[in-house]
């Protein structure tokens, strides 16, 4: 997944989208550990998608953070 498709969606969505791969994970790890994985590029790719959603939920976190600090001071 690239990462300009992650900014494209909303925080919802990206809320959703991370608790799935999150449990999608799970069950890679799993399927790994008992040998039933055969893709295990699966397990990489999965972490660093969840690690982009979390980049952009954080800079958007922070964004409205700042947003509210400063349009206090107006």
């Amino acid at each position: 997944m690239k990462a300009s498709d992650i900014r494209e969606r909303d925080v919802e969505a990206l809320k959703e989208l991370r608790d799935s791969l999150k449990k999608d994970l799970f069950g890679y790890r799993m399927k790994n550990h008992t040998s039933q994985l055969d893709d295990t590029s699966l397990l990489r790719k999965t972490k660093k998608d969840l690690a982009r959603i979390e980049l952009v939920l954080h800079e958007r976190l922070l964004k409205t953070q700042s947003d509210k600090q400063t349009g206090g001071d107006a």
